[in-house]
């Protein structure tokens, strides 16, 4: 649970600037492959200013979004249901998979929605990791609204944008049921 919590201690510019650094062309995670001997010093990887350095920046910030809410739904589940299916000749991966994980499904749809919530709105990160091929519908609206001051483009993503949020709650809601959802 530390090592989840662990870069809450760190604010999200500290973060976000970090993964700047790891992942530049020139950067330590280049470094550490082209020591190991994976790729050769003219095969350094580009992995910033792309989509694949937003999607690796965010994943790493967002993932505490999802493992709390997995964590307060699985340690409510009794081991005693594992060990029943064990007792009636199940396999450890099937009783993990018919028993255990059906069990989890209001932590996962809550851990995803929460997920998807903060990262519709997610602003600082794609900016300053992805450039100009990895942004995210946020940095659209933003520079319509600051830059190009096209409000009525910024406008109509916005409205897309809420269109579609209501869509996957709409839809969230008929697959898992905003009842069943549980954060602790």
């Amino acid at each position: 649970m530390v090592m989840v919590l662990l870069p809450f201690w760190t604010s999200l510019l500290v973060r976000t600037t970090s993964w700047i650094v790891l992942l530049q062309r020139n950067g330590v995670i280049n470094d550490l492959m082209v020591w190991v001997g994976i790729i050769n010093e003219d095969g350094r990887i580009q992995m910033i200013y792309n989509q694949m350095g937003t999607l690796i920046a965010m994943t790493q910030i967002l993932l505490p979004f999802m493992i709390l809410p997995l964590y307060s739904v699985m340690k409510t589940i009794s081991p005693t249901y594992m060990q029943a299916a064990r007792s009636l000749g199940a396999t450890p991966a099937t009783a993990f998979i018919r028993v255990y994980m059906p069990q989890t499904g209001p932590g996962i749809g809550a851990g995803c929605l929460l997920v998807f919530i903060l990262s519709i709105g997610y602003y600082i990160t794609p900016a300053l990791v992805g450039g100009q091929s990895g942004t995210m519908i946020s940095n659209f609206i933003a520079y319509h609204m600051k830059s190009s001051l096209n409000w009525s483009l910024a406008a109509a993503l916005g409205t897309i944008l809420l269109a579609v949020v209501l869509m996957l709650y709409w839809l969230y809601n008929k697959i898992v049921g905003i009842d069943n959802m549980k954060l602790g």
